[in-house]
């Protein structure tokens, strides 16, 4: 079956730094759009950043825009999500998805919506806390 590999999740102190990581163990992620979500108990999941194939495009939502990067390294096959500034609020789990090229190159919520979104991996905690 196909999914994706989170790491990197934890413990992070208010204004520190952490980075995800998202590698596909059995395919390449160079022709598909990346997308990184965050859920918190009682809410639905939220995305948060995405990156279109080649990296024509990126989107981050305002909640993040300016404190998290997203970006791929095609010979390690791993995307990743870098975040500085870290705040209580982004606490949550942290799941990273793919969808293929052919769903669009222009990754955004509006265009592409998180059901068709195909492989994802199983989600890692990051707790923002002194």
């Amino acid at each position: 079956q196909l999914t994706l590999v989170e790491s990197g999740g934890g413990l992070v102190q208010p204004g520190g730094s952490l980075r995800l990581s998202c590698t596909a163990p059995a395919f390449s992620l160079n022709d598909y759009t990346i997308g990184w979500f965050r859920q918190v108990p009682g809410k639905e999941r939220e995305e948060i950043s995405c990156i279109a194939p080649n990296d024509h495009y990126s989107y981050y939502s305002d909640s993040v825009k300016g404190r998290f990067t997203i970006f791929r390294n095609n010979a390690e096959n791993t995307a990743y999500l870098q975040m500085i500034g870290a705040k209580p609020e982004d606490t949550g789990v942290y799941y990273c998805a793919a969808v293929p090229r052919s769903a669009g190159i222009i990754c955004h919520p509006t265009i592409i919506k998180i059901d068709e979104y195909e492989y994802w991996g199983q989600g890692v905690q990051v707790t923002v806390s002194s």
